[in-house]
């Protein structure tokens, strides 16, 4: 056999060349090409189809694709071996996208209602622009005989006359540079001068008067997206917005999938310098956008969840995931950023913003910054619809977290035709109650590919509401339509045929597939329970339900009442927050006082461990059904249900010529 193989992959037109007897997954890692690989490789999840167009390789038996498929030249990319130079076709539905996550359409406010500006004013009314890096301008005298202190107590000396700032420490590097900078510069300097809450740091000099260019970057790491602004600490302005997946996606998409990954050999310094390379491909994208100088950026406030925290900073996650679930650390130190690997400019620090758990991170600390709970008479329920599915419950005077581990579901995993929402994602759905044929919408308009967390919601809320499924999530197959059937793998509805679809394939939603999404649904909303009855507390109680995060932003409440994932509360009591944990970053690097709020709020947040809470299976069994066990809970559900079969039972009852279908 060869020692070096090379592949060529399809449609990308990128060869590479790896060890004979590799993996194509690890062959499209390393040319860089992405390819669906949710389960880290194991061969699990089966979503990282390939097309062996030539070439010989080695295939491990897997249950995840069929004798036709096979037939056809369709291979995992992780369970399959190279022999031999290959071309390698990336079909459709095994890319991850093509980098237009964020061309979907604003909602539409029946949607839901987003949080306005004057919203925001209203819920932190008294936060001002006070950055936690500050530029002082000194005009330093010369030193004489008479005069002869150090250049660095002449330094000193200047911070406090000029900016009453005492007692200021100098950074070594600093003080390197000092005598040389102040002599080229005849004495007009720059200071700039971090405040990170345990003393003041001198970071940064420079020549002359630069006080009017500085600015602070805020960054949402998330465990599909990164996004990040570039603000203008003169005025708080936004300059410019950037947003890309997070490259560790090729490492897995869940964060339990990652921590496994970062036991194993290098691999935590693997994910480290992944992530650190998309921040700093969006830090390029921030600066040039802005027409700005990297030497104006003073410092970087991070949000994330606790295990995308560890790997950026490169701490171990590995205890995050195994009892009693302890992460190496909740609160962070002011770090330099090329600590971890950014370097942009001498004297630029990064802040990560503290977590409260394992599973609740700096992102929900972040978000309860951002919506202003922390500061509220209201009862509020702050919720997270992910993955984890965090949640948190409160007002001003406490507030009580937990984590209900929903799993990929709504973001489509576990789920045969799901997909992230990029281009082609099914994203709206509704189905005609009479002859039960949908009518979809797509994410950028395209011919279908998969269906996205939104699509899937929005097909279980419609199935439920037109009786292909009923309250179990089992289908009905005596319904007079073809597109129920039942196939190798049970029961399932057809939304989308073969020939409209641009896999070529039917898009379908299984049996298999409603039940996971039940059971994450059913973990969302048993969180909600218990959240709840731990404070003596009931849904009627709830003032106001805030949706964070990009999936919540383009949710259906209605249909995610239907299901039972949220609580039957009035329209007007959910409100929409966006990226709570990037507006949270953004609060953080503009102002200290908003620093010194989310450290408080991280102090004062109680967590609750699920999985030790004898009620919690009670509550997760009751809702493992549509909408819930108990249907008086959701009366709004229970009225379009009879409003539904009232039209079903008027259009049965007409002759075939008069019934309106549409």
């Amino acid at each position: 056999m060869k020692q070096t193989c090379r592949v060529l992959f399809l449609p990308d037109n990128r060869f590479v060349a790896v060890p004979c007897g590799e993996t194509i997954l690890q062959a499209a890692m390393d040319a860089d090409v992405h390819v669906n690989a949710s389960c880290g490789g194991s061969g699990s999840c089966g979503k990282c189809r390939v097309v062996i167009e030539e070439g010989e390789v080695e295939r491990e038996p897997n249950l995840k694709l069929a004798e036709g498929d096979i037939a056809r030249g369709y291979a995992l990319a992780c369970q399959t071996k190279v022999l031999s130079d290959l071309k390698v076709t990336i079909p459709l539905e095994s890319r991850i996208g093509d980098r237009r996550i964020f061309e979907r359409k604003e909602p539409e406010p029946a949607q839901g209602h987003l949080l306005s500006a004057a919203d925001w004013e209203e819920r932190l009314p008294e936060w001002k622009l006070d950055p936690p890096t500050r530029k002082v301008h000194l005009v330093l005298s010369e030193p004489t005989l008479d005069d002869n202190a150090s250049d660095a107590e002449r330094i000193k000396r200047g911070l406090a006359i000029e900016a009453g700032m005492r007692e200021v420490v100098i950074d070594y590097p600093v003080l390197q540079r000092v005598p040389n900078i102040i002599r080229q510069s005849d004495w007009d300097v720059t200071i700039t001068v971090l405040d990170s809450g345990q003393g003041l740091r001198a970071v940064r000099i420079e020549q002359g008067d630069t006080t009017r260019q500085q600015s602070a970057i805020a960054i949402d790491v998330g465990t599909t997206t990164i996004s990040a602004e570039l603000i203008d600490l003169e005025n708080g302005q936004i300059l410019s917005r950037a947003s890309d997946y997070n490259a560790q996606v090729a490492f897995g998409e869940d964060v339990i999938t990652r921590i496994i990954y970062a036991t194993r050999g290098t691999g935590l310094a693997k994910l480290q310098s992944v992530v650190v390379g998309t921040i700093w491909n969006l830090i390029k994208n921030l600066v040039e956008q802005a027409g700005i100088e990297y030497c104006n950026i003073t410092h970087l406030v991070i949000a994330g969840n606790t295990t995308m925290t560890h790997l950026l900073l490169g701490l171990n996650p590995k205890y995050i995931r195994e009892e009693p679930y302890i992460p190496s650390a909740t609160f962070f130190p002011w770090m330099k950023s090329s600590d971890v690997g950014l370097r942009i400019a001498p004297g630029v620090y990064i802040y990560a913003i503290p977590s409260v758990a394992s599973y609740v991170g700096g992102d929900i600390t972040a978000g309860i910054l951002a919506s202003g709970v922390f500061n509220s008479d209201k009862l509020t329920l702050y919720i997270d619809i992910g993955t984890n599915g965090e949640m948190v419950l409160g007002n001003k005077e406490w507030l009580l977290s937990c984590s209900c581990s929903a799993g990929p579901a709504f973001e489509g995993g576990g789920v045969k035709n799901g997909m992230r929402a990029t281009g082609g994602a099914i994203e709206q759905v509704r189905i005609n109650p009479i002859d039960y044929e949908p009518m979809i919408i797509t994410v950028g308009r395209r011919k279908p590919i998969g269906i996205c967390g939104s699509g899937l919601i929005d097909s279980l809320s419609e199935m439920f509401l037109t009786g292909i499924i009923n309250e179990k999530g089992k289908i009905n197959l005596d319904l007079p339509t073809d597109r129920v059937r039942a196939s190798e793998g049970g029961a399932e509805y057809v939304l989308v045929w073969a020939d409209d679809s641009a896999t070529r394939r039917n898009i379908v939603i299984t049996e298999v597939d409603i039940d996971n999404l039940m059971r994450a649904k059913a973990a969302v909303y048993a969180g909600i329970e218990i959240l709840l009855s731990s404070m003596d507390m009931d849904v009627s109680m709830i003032d106001e339900l805030l949706i964070a995060g990009a999936f919540g932003r383009y949710l259906e409440v209605d249909k995610a009442i239907a299901i039972g994932l949220l609580p039957d509360i009035g329209y007007d009591k959910i409100k929409f927050v966006g990226n709570g944990s990037l507006l949270g970053a953004h609060l953080s690097a503009v102002s200290r006082e908003m620093t010194d709020k989310v450290n408080k709020i991280a102090h004062q947040m109680t967590y609750l461990e699920l999985s030790m809470n004898p009620n919690f299976m009670d509550h997760y069994m009751s809702a493992l059904f549509f909408p819930h066990t108990n249907l008086d809970d959701f009366p709004s559900v229970k009225e379009r249900l009879e409003e539904y079969r009232a039209a079903q039972k008027m259009a049965a009852e007409m002759p075939p010529e008069k019934r309106e279908v549409g």
